[in-house]
């Protein structure tokens, strides 16, 4: 009887009470402590960016994990399928919104990938349970470069009390950080195109079934 319910032979469902729901609600959780370490000072502060950086990257590995094991155990449910992209959604948002505000980040760079970001993932959680589409390599990329760009850009990498022989390392890693953050907006605008154009070519399965013609 292991893994039905009621003798019915339907597999039951994993409780959402689980190790990678918990971990997808720390990643929440930890979205305005990252914001406010980041921005305390105004950004200059060179500890406290590198408190921001340590919850960022600790989100990022959870993230990570909690998909790993959700699929090893077999323990995806219908809250984490909601509430995982939300996680990673808000935690690089915030990340783009408080670089935006430091002045890392151009504004328009951050408004342009959070407006494609929540828009295909509330669109991508609207039609879950009529269209299934899965994640492609171009976007597992996209996510990639900019979790990479935006970690790199969170340390305080051009912070005057720093050593002096971190100066060069630290300019360097910054432009670096911003060329990766720019092929992450081209990914993150070429994959958004690709998943509208995929929901486009379903757009019958989501209108449901045509009436017969009389």
């Amino acid at each position: 009887m292991s893994g039905t319910t009621g003798g019915t032979g339907q597999e039951a469902r994993p409780s959402n009470w689980n190790l990678p729901n918990a971990l997808t609600t720390l990643r929440i959780v930890l979205v305005p402590f990252f914001g406010a370490a980041l921005l305390i000072d105004g950004g200059d502060s060179a500890v406290w960016r590198t408190v921001a950086y340590v919850i960022f990257a600790v989100a990022m590995i959870t993230d990570k994990i909690d998909g790993d094991i959700a699929r090893a155990r077999n323990l995806v449910t219908d809250f984490g399928k909601i509430a995982d992209p939300i996680a990673d959604k808000a935690m690089t948002g915030m990340a783009l919104i408080a670089l935006a505000i430091i002045g890392d980040v151009w504004w328009w760079v951050a408004i342009v990938v959070l407006v494609r970001e929540w828009s295909v993932t509330l669109l991508r959680l609207s039609i879950a349970k009529r269209v299934v589409l899965a994640a492609k390599d171009l976007g597992k990329l996209k996510t990639t470069v900019q979790v990479l760009s935006l970690g790199a850009l969170t340390l305080p990498l051009r912070d005057p009390d720093l050593p002096a022989v971190l100066d060069v390392p630290g300019e360097v890693l910054f432009y670096v950080a911003q060329v990766l953050l720019a092929a992450a907006v081209a990914l993150t605008l070429w994959s958004g195109w690709e998943f509208f154009r995929d929901v486009w070519k379903q757009r019958d399965s989501l209108s449901g079934p045509r009436p017969p013609r009389p």
